[in-house]
């Protein structure tokens, strides 16, 4: 696990989930192309089993998840997770959970609880953005000199750059004084200007990909002057309302009662940066989550998350034009274009997506999303049209949810229910 310099939503950790995946079922690693290591290696696919009706198959999803919770419950003072997968031909997800609501506590937590997805909220981001660039009222080629002409140092980014992370535009998550503000002051609204002045002054970064934040307040701000209208009202009527998601949410501040009723507890448990530790061990989960906004704002169930990525990666939100757009790729590693990952250039970031690449295993998409208190992570494999999305309640220093993916997509192959990858 890679030491984080801000909060656990600053980054995704695409390279690691490829490595650890790929150990966990039995293939060979590739190349490291980020600091870390491999956890924990799981054992190999084992072959089809006997056939497992729905709530069979709930009962040992369920029991994933609860073998995962024993296993780092403490050492990453988690309490509860959900677990949902959708499988080819099914038009629901099965969805589970295990574990309470609160780190010690007794009462049960259940699959229609809700979760702080991250990051997974930058791929609403971006296709807000393309569907106005099909309706030809911008171009991601544009510069933000054009709609931001207040930030003259920025000038030339383009918005495409925003959203591919290769504009060299700091990150505001990993500003100290932002952080220490938020410590002091927990349920203090943060306005979208505020957040990217904590960044106006600070050295570009130097390397032609670099993960940030505020990348996607930029193109929050994007979408409100092209529009004329607030981020929150053009995510509903495009995307929340149409595609019918009743059990996922976006506010700008602090989330109603109606919403947080059903959201465990969630804990910061991490030891970088020092300017956090004050909070270590609380439950954040009823903080403002003002200073996530298009870039980690969203609250959702998982089964709502499945929802989202099946409409998203079946084409069913974009235009075919734009829908490569946001599928066009760079390689993490050398921030340049590439077709593909491979097995020789595994890890790439699309335009609020994000593929990886192994050897023996294939291609799949996927997003690991955290914020203070939660971890989201989904995973679609295209071959199979297998997509699971899972969530836990706390932002460790050490994170090993990719184990509860491959723990969910062993179960599903050891019943025959998807082709095993490692065969395709």
């Amino acid at each position: 696990m890679e030491r984080r310099n801000g909060p656990a939503w600053t980054r995704v950790r695409l390279t690691r989930l490829v490595i650890a995946a790929a150990l966990a079922l039995g293939v060979a690693a590739v190349p490291m192309v980020a600091t870390g290591a491999p956890q924990a290696v799981l054992a190999r696919v084992t072959g089809a089993s006997s056939a497992c009706d729905r709530s069979c198959l709930a009962g040992e999803l369920r029991a994933d998840l609860q073998g995962y919770l024993q296993k780092y419950g403490t050492a990453e003072h988690i309490s509860a997770g959900a677990l949902s997968v959708s499988l080819r031909g099914r038009r629901d997800s099965i969805d589970v959970a295990a574990g309470t609501t609160r780190f010690g506590g007794s009462r049960a937590v259940d699959s229609d609880s809700v979760w702080q997805i991250g990051s997974n909220t930058k791929a609403f981001t971006s296709v807000l953005l393309l569907q106005l660039e099909a309706e030809h009222r911008l171009s991601i080629n544009d510069t933000l000199g054009r709609w931001l002409p207040q930030y003259p140092q920025w000038r030339g980014v383009t918005i495409k750059r925003l959203l591919n992370m290769t504009s060299g535009i700091p990150n505001y998550t990993e500003q100290a004084p932002l952080l220490a503000e938020y410590v002091a002051h927990p349920h203090r609204y943060v306005s979208v200007r505020h957040l990217v002045s904590s960044v106006v002054g600070v050295a570009p970064t130097t390397t032609s990909y670099h993960y940030s934040n505020t990348n996607y307040v930029l193109a929050e701000m994007v979408i409100e002057k092209a529009t004329g209208h607030s981020y929150q009202r053009e995510l509903y009527s495009r995307l929340i309302r149409p595609l019918h998601l009743r059990d996922l949410w976006y506010r700008t501040d602090v989330y109603p009662r109606s919403v947080t009723a059903r959201e465990p507890a969630g804990y910061y448990f991490s030891d970088q940066p020092s300017v956090l530790a004050p909070i270590r061990g609380r439950d954040v989960s009823r903080d403002t989550l003002s200073w996530a906004r298009g870039a980690g704002g969203i609250i959702s169930t998982t089964a709502d998350m499945i929802r989202w990525e099946r409409a998203l990666y079946r084409g069913q939100v974009l235009p075919r034009a734009q829908q490569a757009e946001l599928l066009s790729l760079i390689s993490t590693r050398t921030g340049k274009p590439i077709a593909s990952t491979s097995p020789s250039d595994p890890s790439g970031f699309g335009l609020g997506v994000a593929q990886a690449t192994f050897t023996g295993f294939g291609t799949v998409w996927l997003y690991e999303g955290g914020t203070l208190g939660f971890r989201t992570l989904h995973v679609w494999f295209p071959k199979s049209d297998l997509l699971v999305a899972m969530g836990l309640n706390s932002a460790p220093t050490q994170d090993h949810i990719e184990e509860l993916a491959i723990a969910a997509y062993k179960t599903v192959v050891a019943h025959g229910l998807t082709t095993p990858a490692a065969a395709s």
